[in-house]
């Protein structure tokens, strides 16, 4: 874990070499006190925020390593000759309900629920081993001992508790767990299964959109996600642009949606890319459960759940590409698929770029700002710049060229504290963690 080189106000930094420490997902916990990453190589590292101190109170921003734990491994399936690569696609916490931590991770095939816990105190005096842990003869056993709690170094342990495999033939792209907190889903390309936490040998297929014919495959699912608060409510998006809210209480397979949620295409801005870049790679309710998010290749929409024919709101992310469209269909840019998140209020909305450039808008205020997540303006507790991005003709000193723009420095995942100004951003395969100015 590299140091402090700060952001908005403070930030942290951590950074890898190989290709196994690419960050593949980012995820706070419900109270934002845990930060957890997923990343190539199967691994979690959870990071914990520091506790306020008297002499150092700037200092309570900051996150440090709590648990790290190889979550996944390489697989290979034998019947399809597949190579399952461990790499974590989503992280998901569960609520906190006693001292211990739980949360989901999922590489493309299964999905492991874990316990993180802690442990300070360790037993001794056992009557029938001895202090090795080697088992006493029992002849040679004259008295009874209490075995009494002794303390130790903390130590803090990652346990498997469930694991859930076998269900998925293509490869999952979401996990959400429902508001009830008994049951979670999980998405492939073409399914969406539902899970008992407590049942790990049978899930409940509620979505099928795979046709009979496999030629006549028009659209895959790319995202789902449970409603905030109505349990028996899901969305998922498609890679036409649709977004479909199912209502589990109409019946048990949900193929037949509830809403559908789409935007009439400009005939002026049809081209070939058209449908490359309408398809949706994330879709986020909003905490309070009136709005839906989605993004795609080159805008933010936000959906009223009451009006499906028009977003209500569409933020471009960085309109300045479509003019480059050819070549990042050439560099197979074109298919990177960027998350989006809300903040705690869903007053602002964050989603990345490239260049290591992320961006956020206000919905209020109507705002937005491009800010840059990089090791060279990253020093100890600085403010983060507004970066602008030059279309064309005279470059001032202070913009970049949309040619200069590296397309290989790309922010896919993001997320937000739940409820204050701490944002955590992975920038390949480092993560930096920015909060607000405090003065």
């Amino acid at each position: 874990c590299a140091g402090y080189p700060g952001g908005r106000g403070s930030g942290s930094e951590t950074g890898g070499r190989s290709e196994a420490d690419i960050i593949s997902t980012v995820e706070f916990n419900h109270t934002g006190e845990l930060l957890a990453t997923g990343d190539k190589g199967g691994r979690v590292v959870i990071f914990q925020r520091e506790q306020e101190s008297k002499h150092q109170p700037h200092r309570r921003g900051e996150y440090n390593v709590y648990s790290t734990f190889q979550s996944h491994e390489p697989e290979f399936d034998y019947l399809k000759s597949l190579e399952i690569e461990e790499k974590i696609n989503k992280i998901r916490w569960l609520p906190q309900h006693n001292a211990a931590y739980f949360l989901l991770s999922t590489n493309d095939k299964t999905v492991k629920l874990w316990k993180v816990s802690e442990r300070d105190k360790r037993p001794e005096g056992y009557n029938l081993k001895d202090e090795d842990g080697r088992l006493r003869d029992p002849s040679m056993i004259t008295t009874l001992r209490v075995p009494v709690l002794r303390p130790m170094d903390l130590m803090v342990e990652a346990t498997p508790r469930r694991v859930f495999a076998n269900a998925h033939t293509y490869h999952i792209n979401s996990i959400s767990v429902n508001s009830d907190y008994e049951t979670y889903m999980s998405a492939d390309d073409l399914r969406i299964n539902l899970w008992n936490f407590e049942i790990t040998n049978q899930s409940f297929n509620i979505v099928d959109i795979k046709p009979a014919n496999m030629e006549e495959l028009t659209e895959v699912i790319t995202a789902a996600e449970f409603h905030p608060h109505h349990c028996n409510t899901f969305v998922y998006s498609s890679s036409k642009g649709t977004i479909r809210l199912c209502d589990m209480r109409a019946s048990a397979l949900c193929d037949r949606h509830a809403k559908f949620f789409e935007e009439p295409e400009d005939p002026s801005n049809r081209s070939f890319f058209s449908e490359i870049i309408s398809s949706i790679s994330d879709v986020k309710f909003s905490h309070s459960g009136r709005y839906i998010m989605t993004r795609d290749y080159l805008t933010v929409k936000v959906w009223d759940l009451n009006m499906e024919n028009r977003p209500i709101e569409t933020y471009q992310v960085h309109d300045y590409l479509r003019s480059k469209l050819c070549s990042l269909y050439e560099n197979d840019c074109i298919f990177d698929k960027f998350e989006c998140v809300w903040n705690g209020s869903d007053s602002v909305i964050m989603t990345g770029s490239y260049n290591n450039f992320f961006r956020m808008f206000d919905r209020n205020t109507k705002r937005d700002v491009t800010l840059e997540a990089s090791r060279e303006n990253s020093k100890p507790r600085a403010i983060l710049k507004p970066r602008k991005v030059c279309v064309g003709g005279k470059r001032r000193k202070d913009e970049i060229s949309v040619d200069s723009l590296d397309f290989s420095k790309k922010i896919l995942h993001t997320a937000w504290h739940p409820s204050e100004n701490i944002i955590a951003v992975a920038a390949t395969n480092n993560l930096y963690i920015f909060q607000d100015k405090v003065n």
